[in-house]
């Protein structure tokens, strides 16, 4: 613990420590691509001398990520994107590691905005974010703190529609790597972490059966194809709705039955949203559903349940296990609604596992260390990671994996560059 990160913390208490490193240590025993490049950093200090604010899911596999950014020199500061996954013993933990945490779990809306601003306070050269929420808060809020930062990194597909909205409206003020349009991101994270991470939280909240039953997944993105694949694996009934017309062909040919919204809220035990839009599941859906409905959200914000129409269409409302709330219509009928309508796989679980974030978290920080390479070449422009980092991480994971593959030929390479075969 240095007296930077005792000093100035906010943590619920300190003394969950012990806890908190115990996470910390499963979680790198489980990720070899990280400590890989954690020994890269730690021989060339890609970070020396500069601040770095993170924002993501305060738990045990992103604090890992701090410790390795923190391992190339830099001075990390990290607070949480929601007020739910943050875990109180892993903060603590961090402080006595060296890193400033500003983060409590289930603080109220205006304390958890004031901590983020905190750590934006610090005047970062570097940020990672999750949501563009740190993004948003500068552009709105602190413009004043914009000026320090060279760059940074977005998770998610929620984060990277707003900055490209910023960027359209030439708002965005620094070059932003779009870590959630890699290939190791989308493919791994988005379909086979969200996939088994939003069930875990379910039926860890639950303690239903998933088998037999009517499983309806709105929206059929890389994250609806890993939550329909879970579900169909556990022995359910899937149902997908989409508005996309081309993805809705794909989840047919997938073997899913696609239906409006409006007949898939008759036949549904489990709903599941992971649009990233609002308002997707409404009053209209409520009118019509069973008694003992159950819903979720593995999108980012807490905006795809409509709380406000559950909310008016109950006589009372009332928490009958953690994660649950139980809304009773005026008709008798009683809805589910798990972890407040926010990310189910980190409010009510652990989020995705140790092995899926491995990927996902060494593109964060090899795309962190890209755009600090080369921020004066970058534009303020949302970015794509290089495909050569996409294709580094894959590597270092077969490597993890002992798995070996083959390479291409120089004559092989000659044929397929050219056009007369």
């Amino acid at each position: 613990m240095t007296s930077h990160s005792l000093q100035n913390s906010i943590v619920h208490d300190l003394k969950l420590a012990p806890e908190g490193h115990l996470k910390i240590d499963w979680v790198e025993a489980h990720m070899p691509v990280l400590n890989r490049i954690r020994q890269q950093f730690e021989q060339e200090q890609p970070f020396a001398g500069l601040k770095v604010t993170i924002c993501l899911h305060l738990e045990a596999k992103t604090a890992y990520l701090a410790k390795v950014v923190q391992a190339g020199g830099a001075q990390v500061t990290i607070t949480g994107s929601n007020p739910l996954s943050t875990q109180d013993d892993v903060c603590a933990a961090l402080v006595e590691d060296g890193i400033t945490v500003l983060a409590k779990y289930n603080p109220d809306p205006e304390e958890f905005k004031q901590l983020q601003i905190k750590a934006l306070e610090t005047k970062p050269d570097l940020i990672i974010d999750d949501g563009g929420d740190l993004v948003t808060l500068l552009q709105s809020e602190r413009p004043d703190l914009i000026s320090t930062i060279r760059g940074g990194a977005e998770e998610t597909t929620t984060g990277i529609i707003r900055l490209k909205a910023l960027e359209k409206e030439g708002q965005l003020h620094f070059p932003m790597v779009a870590v959630n349009d890699a290939y190791c991101k989308y493919l791994f994270d988005n379909r086979y972490g969200t996939g088994q991470s939003a069930f875990d939280g379910i039926i860890r909240t639950t303690n239903l059966v998933v088998a037999g039953s009517t499983v309806v997944v709105v929206g059929y993105g890389w994250c609806g194809k890993g939550v329909a694949m879970r579900a169909k694996g556990l022995g359910a009934n899937v149902v997908v709705t989409e508005v996309d017309p081309i993805k809705a062909v794909e989840a047919h040919m997938d073997g899913f039955h696609v239906l409006p919204m409006v007949e898939a809220a008759k036949l549904g035990d489990f709903f599941i949203t992971v649009t990233g839009n609002k308002a997707v599941i409404t009053g209209e859906h409520f009118d019509v559903m069973k008694d003992g409905a159950v819903l979720c959200n593995a999108g980012h914000f807490d905006v795809e349940v409509s709380k406000p129409e559950l909310a008016k269409r109950s006589e009372s409302i009332r928490t009958v296990r953690r994660n649950i709330e139980e809304y009773r219509f005026k008709d008798g009928r009683k809805m589910y609604l798990l972890a407040e309508g926010r990310l189910v796989n980190l409010a009510a679980a652990d989020g995705h596992p140790a092995e899926i974030m491995d990927t996902t978290f060494a593109l964060q920080a090899l795309g962190l260390k890209y755009v600090n390479d080369h921020y004066n070449d970058l534009g303020k422009a949302v970015i794509n990671v290089p495909y050569e980092i996409d294709e580094q991480v894959a590597r270092f994971k077969l490597d993890s994996l002992g798995i070996k593959i083959d390479t291409l030929t120089e004559e092989q390479k000659t044929y397929l560059d050219s056009w007369n075969a």
